[in-house]
């Protein structure tokens, strides 16, 4: 069935990208509908939120920026239009009032997504934008419309212009599940394969340490990691062993250089220094230290601290005989190897790495081969750790496309005009 009140724009896609360029459009007096695969909008917006909504990151710009590797170039323009202070802005307009946590990330000072999401679609309703739920955009009909898919039937659009902001892969049950690659690869748009970002890793650890400790949390450990290039970065943070290997912030924020080697070799390996606080020499004389009748494991719970999980890697990794000789266990504390597999499946990522490659973008973040049809979000080729970037690239690109529409529909009627005037 055709619609007989065809948008201007439709915006396919009800997340923070789709809406972000929802109300740049709407602020234009441009009719705008929006339409959601879901039952209702932002579901993975509010998924995110719940241990506490990140919306972005307090530390220097130039440092923030950096947290988007080889896409920075492709990515600056939009993260210029609507840099950290610019959306905290956007957010206290909303009503909402945010503080700067220990960690330098941003939250809302109720912590939770819902209030925001409520004033902002209440906002974007009062200016007239429609949504639609339960609408499945499945490509394009023989005559070229838009198709969804609606519980009364399929749909077909004609609008003006389009907004693709379908998330990526992660997370299929809350509406991102990648299913928008198969049509756009049908009209010869050049994707990036999608992969997992953010996410866990897999590790071979033994029937015993995966039974008694997945899920113990590693606190007070540091990472190191040097990649093909010879690079090396140390980090200190917490990480978790799970059933399948690890995961955890400390893990997300290498997990792109990681699935990149892991892409090229197969394997990737990485230290853990379990004692960050104390140097190498510290704990070789603590290890030394004589313990008369005690036992290993009570020696290094007294002087070292060391018990629980971290006992338990150390075994792991040393085995019996190694784990006595005092000059190896002390080594190994201070750089226990662990290799990692393989990225957890994409569907329990946190976020997805691949998509549109912006070779078929032009500036205004258009499909250059599909004139109208725009991109934000997610579906673009980026990625970026956890701490509140992914939600400021996905809102500074529906800022930019929806801008990019706006002033794309202003310069066509500009150019029918002039044709009008010269006929």
């Amino acid at each position: 069935m055709a619609d007989q009140t065809a948008p201007i724009v439709a915006i396919i896609g009800g997340g923070p990208a789709g809406l972000m360029a929802a109300e740049v459009l709407s602020q234009a007096g441009i009719q705008v509908d929006i339409y959601d695969a879901m039952p209702s909008l932002g579901r993975k917006f509010l998924r995110a939120g719940i241990g506490g909504l990140n919306i972005t990151h307090n530390e220097n710009y130039a440092a923030f920026c950096g947290r988007f590797g080889a896409r920075l170039p492709q990515l600056q323009a939009a993260l210029d239009r609507f840099p950290p202070d610019a959306l905290r802005a956007w957010v206290q307009a909303l009503g909402i009032d945010t503080y700067v946590g220990s960690s330098g990330r941003v939250f809302p000072t109720e912590m939770k997504a819902a209030p925001l999401l409520r004033a902002w679609l209440h906002r974007l309703r009062s200016a007239g934008v429609r949504t639609h739920v339960r609408h499945r955009w499945i490509g394009w009909s023989d005559q070229g419309d838009l198709l969804l898919e609606t519980p009364t039937g399929n749909l077909s659009l004609s609008p003006a212009a389009t907004v693709l902001a379908l998330g990526g892969a992660s997370w299929p049950q809350l509406g991102s599940d990648g299913a928008w690659v198969s049509p756009l690869l049908e009209r010869q748009v050049h994707i990036a394969p999608l992969q997992s970002a953010n996410c866990g890793f897999e590790v071979s650890w033994s029937t015993y340490l995966r039974d008694k400790f997945a899920g113990a949390p590693l606190k007070s450990v540091a990472l190191t990691f040097t990649d093909d290039t010879g690079a090396t970065e140390r980090r200190q943070g917490e990480l978790v062993l799970s059933e399948h290997g690890v995961e955890g912030s400390l893990i997300y924020a290498f997990s792109q250089r990681l699935r990149d080697c892991i892409n090229a070799h197969g394997s990737a390996s990485f230290m853990l220094d379990l004692l960050p606080a104390y140097d190498a020499e510290r704990v070789l004389a603590e290890v030394m230290h004589p313990r008369g009748a005690r036992s290993l494991t009570s020696h290094l719970q007294s002087r070292l601290g060391i018990t629980g999980v971290k006992r338990a890697l150390l075994h792991e990794v040393l085995g019996k005989q190694k784990i006595t000789d005092a000059a190896i266990l002390a080594r190994t504390i201070k750089a226990l190897p662990i290799t990692v597999d393989r990225p957890r499946p994409l569907t329990q990522a946190i976020s997805t790495a691949g998509g549109i490659c912006f070779d078929d973008l032009d500036p205004r973040l258009m499909l250059r081969d599909l004139p109208g049809m725009f991109v934000a979000g997610e579906m673009l080729d980026w990625e970026a750790p956890t701490g509140g970037y992914l939600l400021t690239a996905c809102l500074a690109t529906g800022l930019c496309a929806g801008e990019g529409v706006r002033d794309w529909l202003r310069d066509r009627s500009e150019s029918v005009a002039l044709s009008l005037d010269l006929d």
